[in-house]
């Protein structure tokens, strides 16, 4: 098992949600826990519930909360939030393949969460060519990030469970919505979901993001 370049996070390492995505359809877990930040383009397996890269213990596979999810809104206000993606103007890991802004259209996802009135966020997304568990993992996971990333705090994924009802259909609509539960020191929990033009929910997750 390799994680491809193309799937990078922060610099040099692969975007957490989509990791944690694969890891968990090869190890049939419902939660993974980051150790260390997943390595791109290496030889990596999953032993007793635990992914290694050799000798070195990179994530940890179990059960979790996906929890409630978070209301849907109508696509036109997810396209007027998504506006005011922050990361447009400051972002820590602006190459993200989930949510950089410097990723072209049908390379990175291109998925900018912006600011609601009631403090959730919330995204427009269309489904790519290609849809599988990881994507939509990855799709749940910066958004839910970006609910605590802001005046110049920097997260990274720490922990996310997640419940995958049905994968996106290609070419479709849908909207991501995300919502902070609870902040503790440097540790925050956060809930997202995704949901079709018809606010149908296909998935859920909840995260654990670190502040750095």
């Amino acid at each position: 098992m390799r994680i491809p370049a193309r799937f990078n996070g922060p610099p040099g390492t692969g975007n957490g949600g989509w990791c944690a995505g694969v890891f968990a359809a090869a190890g049939g877990a419902g939660q993974v826990t980051l150790r260390q930040p997943p390595p791109l383009e290496t030889d990596l397996e999953i032993k007793d519930e635990v992914v290694y890269a050799g000798d070195r213990v990179i994530a940890e596979l179990g059960a979790g909360d996906p929890g409630p999810g978070v209301d849907p809104v109508p696509w036109d206000t997810a396209v007027a939030a998504a506006r005011d993606y922050p990361g447009f103007t400051a972002h820590p890991f602006p190459a993200c393949f989930v949510c950089g802004p410097e990723r072209a259209e049908g390379d990175g996802l291109r998925i900018f969460p912006g600011p609601l009135p009631d403090g959730r966020m919330a995204a427009p997304w269309t489904a790519p060519d290609e849809v599988s568990l990881p994507l939509v993992w990855a799709a749940l996971d910066c958004p839910g990030g970006w609910t605590v990333i802001r005046d110049g705090l920097v997260f990274v994924l720490g922990r996310i469970a997640a419940a995958v009802d049905e994968l996106p259909v290609p070419g479709d609509h849908y909207v991501i919505t995300s919502a902070v539960k609870d902040v503790t020191g440097r540790k925050a929990l956060v809930d997202s979901a995704l949901h079709d033009r018809g606010g149908r929910r296909l998935a859920t997750a909840r995260a654990t993001w670190i502040r750095r």
